[in-house]
C-alpha cells in the first residue's frame, strides 16, 4: 500500500468513525426525543383520561340533578292534582246535598255574607227554580231571628206570646233593615252557591269562588292531610 492509499484509508477510517459517532449521537438524541414524546403522550393521555373521567362525573351529576328536579316537579304536579281533585270533590258534594241541607247551607251563606240585609239573591237558573224562594225565606227568617229581642219563655209559650213574637220580630227586622233579602230574577253561571247584589255592589258567594279562596288559605293543611 502506497502513501496515497494509506492516507485515503485513514481518511475513510476517520470518516467512518465520525459518521458512526454522529449516527450514535443521532440515535441517542432520537431515543431521548422519543422518550420525551412518549412521556408527554402518556401524560397527555392520562390527563385526557382524567379530564374525560371528571367530565363524565360532572355530566352524571348534572343528569342526576336534572332527574331529581324532574322527579320533584312530577311529585309536585301530582300533589297539586290531588288537591284540585279534593276541592273538586268538595264542590261536587256541596252541590249534591239533600235539598233541605242545601237550602240551609245557602241561607246561612247569604246571612253570613249580607252587609245590609237588602241585597238581591242571584243564583244559577237551576237553583233559582228549584230552591230560590226557600233559600231567601230561610235567610230572612235567620236575619229576623238575629235582629229580634229574646221573648221570655213563659210568654213565648202562650198563644198571645206567639203572636207578639211575630209582631216584635217583624217590627225589629223592618227597623234594623234586616230580613229583606229578595230573590233576583237575574241568574248567573255557577255550579252552586249564590251572589248577593245591592246596587252596584256584589258579593260573590258561588261555591267555586268560596272554595278557591279557601284553597289559598288551606292548601297547606289539605296537603298535610293528604300526604303526611
Amino acid at each position: 500500500m502506497n502513501g496515497i492509499e494509506k492516507i485515503t484509508a485513514r481518511i475513510e477510517q476517520d470518516a467512518g468513525a465520525e459518521i458512526a459517532g454522529i449516527l450514535k449521537e443521532a440515535e441517542e438524541k432520537a431515543a431521548a426525543i422519543r422518550g420525551q414524546y412518549e412521556a408527554q403522550a402518556k401524560a397527555e393521555a392520562a390527563e385526557a383520561a382524567e379530564s374525560c373521567k371528571k367530565a363524565a362525573v360532572e355530566r352524571m351529576q348534572r343528569l342526576e340533578g336534572a332527574a331529581e328536579m324532574e322527579s320533584k316537579k312530577l311529585i309536585l304536579a301530582a300533589k297539586q292534582a290531588s288537591i284540585e281533585s279534593a276541592f273538586a270533590a268538595a264542590q261536587k258534594k256541596l252541590c249534591s246535598l239533600p235539598e233541605a241541607e242545601y237550602v240551609e247551607l245557602l241561607a246561612k251563606l247569604a246571612v253570613r255574607s249580607a252587609k245590609t240585609g237588602r241585597e238581591e239573591v242571584i243564583m244559577s237558573a237551576k237553583d233559582q227554580k228549584a230552591v230560590g224562594a226557600k233559600v231567601v225565606a230561610r235567610a230572612n227568617a235567620l236575619l229576623a231571628k238575629a235582629a229580634a229581642p229574646e221573648m221570655p219563655s213563659e210568654l213565648a209559650e202562650s198563644k198571645a206570646g206567639s203572636i207578639l213574637t211575630k209582631v216584635v220580630t217583624g217590627a225589629s227586622a223592618l227597623i234594623q233593615g234586616t230580613a229583606m233579602l229578595t230573590l233576583s230574577q237575574e241568574t248567573r253561571e255557577m255550579e252552586g252557591g249564590l251572589t248577593l247584589k245591592d246596587g252596584k255592589v256584589e258579593i260573590n258567594c258561588a261555591f267555586e269562588t268560596q272554595l278557591r279562596m279557601l284553597r289559598e288559605t288551606m292548601a297547606a293543611d289539605v296537603a298535610k292531610t293528604l300526604f303526611d
